[in-house]
């Protein structure tokens, strides 16, 4: 309602219109007029089609957009693990002076249990259900935050479509090869116990999920670079000022 109050103020101050004057053509009342002007009213269609006219645009022209802006200051970052989300996520929260909080941990504290206890005592239905719930409560409290994203977020679509509905999404973009070495480096092991074609694998994941890691909103590649130069490119794709 802010943004469509601004929006149509500034274009009636664009097309030289007293507040009177629009009213008048848009066939309502100055007082409703002014109440939309100030972001206290919701402007039934019909309303908003006499406001669109008298101000020589459409009900798209005006409307276009509108809403988007508010999921700018929440930025989910997405991705197989060794992609850099927790690294990367915590950079960019402390250039946006936000929290960064990672889902995987509010499924944790859901199901009182670690994630390795919840595939396997529940699998992985259960653990898309406390994934889903985490988010709510994510998105419940605040709209500024940094969020990293367990992997396979995406197989869960409902979870995934909410994820970019309210939030700003990024891919973390890496090779196999680079998510490999980052997990070993990050001393997990499990990528290779008993796993010899453990690379393989990740290879067949990494190309699987591919599609739906595309859906994002940007993507970032993060090869040979550091967490604050993946963050500073984040920043500068997603147009945010702090980047500069």
């Amino acid at each position: 309602m802010r943004e469509l109050a601004q929006r149509v103020r500034s274009r009636r101050e664009r097309a030289a219109l007293g507040v009177s004057e629009a009213a008048r053509q848009a066939g309502v009342s100055r007082r409703t007029w002014t109440e939309v002007e100030a972001g206290r009213a919701n402007p039934s269609i019909l309303v908003l089609l006499g406001i669109a006219d008298a101000l020589g645009e459409t009900p798209a022209d005006l409307l276009d957009g509108l809403g988007r802006g508010r999921h700018r200051e929440r930025l989910a970052l997405v991705g197989l693990r060794g992609a850099g989300k927790s690294s990367v996520g915590r950079a960019l929260a402390r250039r946006l002076e936000c929290p960064f909080l990672e889902l995987d941990e509010h499924v944790e504290a859901l199901a009182g249990m670690p994630l390795s206890e919840v595939f396997a005592l529940h699998g992985a239905g259960a653990f898309h259900r406390y994934e889903a719930e985490a988010l709510e409560r994510v998105l419940g409290s605040g709209e500024r935050v940094v969020l990293a994203t367990g992997g396979s977020i995406v197989d869960a679509p409902g979870t995934f479509q909410r994820l970019r509905e309210t939030c700003r999404t990024v891919w973390l973009k890496a090779s196999p090869a680079e998510h490999f070495r980052r997990v070993i480096e990050q001393g997990d092991r499990r990528p290779m116990a008993n796993r010899p074609r453990a690379m393989e694998e990740l290879e067949q994941l990494l190309a699987s999920r591919a599609e739906a890691y595309a859906a994002c909103d940007l993507a970032i590649d993060t090869d040979g670079r550091s967490p604050e130069e993946i963050a500073a490119d984040v920043l500068a794709a997603a147009g945010d000022e702090s980047a500069r």
